[in-house]
């Protein structure tokens, strides 16, 4: 089978397609044949050991992918595709479901096929989307859903999300809008509309505006991107107001501080809890139209180099995708 490979960390350029070994199922996995997958932020920071955020940050992404040289050759977490094969033990999926998911930090989804097992985050794709529709709705919307989950999100509660427009805010407005609360959204000007469209009650443009200097306050304050920090947020939150951060390890310590200190609070969950369950609910509400993955670019499996490059300019709107195969 075709497969993105990498044998060492790097730039875009150490990624290369070639024929590997296809997978067999186990007796509790299915064997999927992809159609379409994701370049995301978990490929490129994994592909790079992260060496952007610092030594000790990369020496540990690399104590987690492979000290000297990745153990996992193949990237991609999120996929949709048509299982082909299952194992003996398998009793929720047949061959010829169309499923989707995401295998988190065991990869494996730049390829041709692949093995997940049954009780993975995976669930039946949801009616009436493609492929390319279905592959990019997990990673961004499973790390926001872990973060707004812990901001008790309900009517007449204000969240601000800065980096609106990315894969995580563009998931994180439509889900704090489905929890019922009052959402601010932060991004460029491109974007302003669809940030509206997606259901942002008001939206600023950070070209023009710092949302830290407009005397207006939140009760949560969701930085998507990790470009802002909780020192520069904090006047910006109401009393017992909440900083959800989904990156840096200083907001680890932060979160620990601020548990036993202070009235306003940093959020940060390590490792993120995700479940076979949070996958199912994001099912059900694409299904209602309550929810969409946001598409930016699609780019065949063998230009996975250029999608890598574009998805580095931290300019993408919602999401990339590579088509594996058609249907």
């Amino acid at each position: 089978m075709r497969a993105v490979v990498y044998d060492r960390y790097g730039p875009p350029e150490v990624l290369r397609v070639e024929d590997v070994e296809r997978p067999v199922p186990k007796e509790d996995e299915v064997l999927v044949k992809i159609h379409a997958t994701t370049v995301n932020r978990l490929d490129v920071h994994t592909r790079e050991a992260n060496v952007k955020s610092g030594l000790a940050v990369s020496f540990l992404s690399r104590l987690v992918s492979g000290l000297r040289r990745p153990r996992q050759q193949i990237l991609g977490s999120e996929f949709a595709g048509e299982v082909v094969a299952v194992g003996a033990g398998v009793t929720g999926f047949a061959v010829g479901n169309h499923i989707f998911g995401t295998t988190g930090i065991r990869f494996g989804a730049h390829a041709e096929f692949l093995c997940v097992p049954e009780s993975a985050r995976i669930a039946s794709m949801p009616t009436g989307i493609s492929f390319e529709q279905a592959a990019p709705l997990c990673d961004g919307a499973l790390n926001a859903l872990t973060c707004l989950k812990q901001a008790d999100l309900r009517k007449g509660r204000r969240i601000l999300i800065f980096g609106a427009s990315g894969a995580i805010g563009t998931a994180g407005v439509q889900l704090a809008r489905y929890f019922g609360a009052d959402v601010t959204g932060v991004c460029n000007t491109k974007n302003l509309e669809l940030v509206r469209s997606l259901g942002a009650d008001r939206v600023i443009d950070y070209t023009q505006e710092d949302f830290t200097k407009n005397s207006q306050t939140y009760d949560v304050i969701f930085d998507a991107v990790g470009k802002h920090s909780f020192k520069r947020c904090k006047g910006s939150l109401n009393q017992g107001g909440l900083y959800l951060a989904t990156d840096g390890f200083r907001n680890l310590f932060l979160a620990l501080w601020t548990a036993r200190f202070g009235d306003k609070k940093v959020v940060f969950q390590i490792p993120p809890r995700q479940t076979k369950q949070d996958v199912l609910f994001l099912k059900e509400l694409v299904e209602a139209r309550r929810f969409r993955a946001v598409i930016d670019r699609a780019y065949p499996l063998e230009q996975v180099v250029d999608a890598t490059r574009y998805v580095e300019t931290e300019q993408k709107t919602g999401n990339v995708v590579l088509t594996v195969s058609r249907a």
